[in-house]
């Protein structure tokens, strides 16, 4: 059975959701928890379509974590590039690899066929936050704010700098997509809440209904 498409509103509340997610992993959590393996199959929707972190099985503590270690863990397409040249995992990396994930859910693009290189072409094009609706996943038709989508387009692309202090905190980028979700009386965002009817478990099918091939 085909599945249709995720709606842009619900692209949003799913990044959200894994936003707050790893917020509290980051700075809810004690001992602080790093994730170190974000990627579009780790991410699973429930019967209401409320996104969850999934399997933390190279999950670490902070603190450890900050130990360099020739071993590099992660998944190829979303592994932080100062991770890999300094065998160091930080909050940072986190970040990075859940900036990979916006652009996915943006563009509906695979992360492990060149999405990054996409996004870097994209980037050339764009200008005080403006172009980045060309990134935008065909099967939306149209049907999405471009302002929202430009702001999430440089919001993710802060995520993913190649310079790791310079990227957001996951407090910063919950509180930047919840400010995109706000309802609001002036022309800034066009909200418009829908309701979907259909389920859907990302483990498995995430790649199919969101993501080519």
């Amino acid at each position: 059975e085909k599945l249709e498409p995720l709606t842009w509103n619900l692209r949003v509340q799913i990044a959200l959701d894994v936003a707050r997610g790893l917020e509290y992993l980051h700075y809810g959590a004690v001992p602080p928890v790093v994730h170190r393996d974000i990627k579009s199959s780790n991410i699973l929707l429930d019967h209401f379509m409320k996104a969850r972190v999934a399997d933390f099985g190279i999950s670490r503590q902070e603190k450890s974590a900050l130990h360099s270690s020739s071993d590099i863990k992660g998944t190829f397409g979303y592994v932080d590039p100062e991770y890999i040249s300094t065998s160091i995992f930080t909050k940072k990396s986190d970040v990075y690899s859940f900036g990979v994930l916006l652009f996915e859910l943006m563009s509906g693009k695979n992360a492990q066929k060149n999405l990054m290189e996409y996004v870097e072409f994209v980037a050339l094009g764009v200008e005080d936050n403006e172009g980045w609706e060309e990134i935008a996943d065909p099967r939306l038709e149209g049907k999405f704010d471009v302002q929202q989508l430009n702001f999430m387009g440089g919001l993710a692309y802060n995520c993913v700098n190649p310079v790791s202090r310079k990227r957001p905190s996951m407090r910063k980028i919950v509180l930047a997509l919840s400010e995109i979700l706000k309802p609001r009386n002036s022309e800034t965002y066009r909200v418009i809440t829908e309701e979907t009817t259909f389920e859907l478990d990302l483990q498995g099918t995430f790649d199919s209904s969101l993501t080519e091939r």
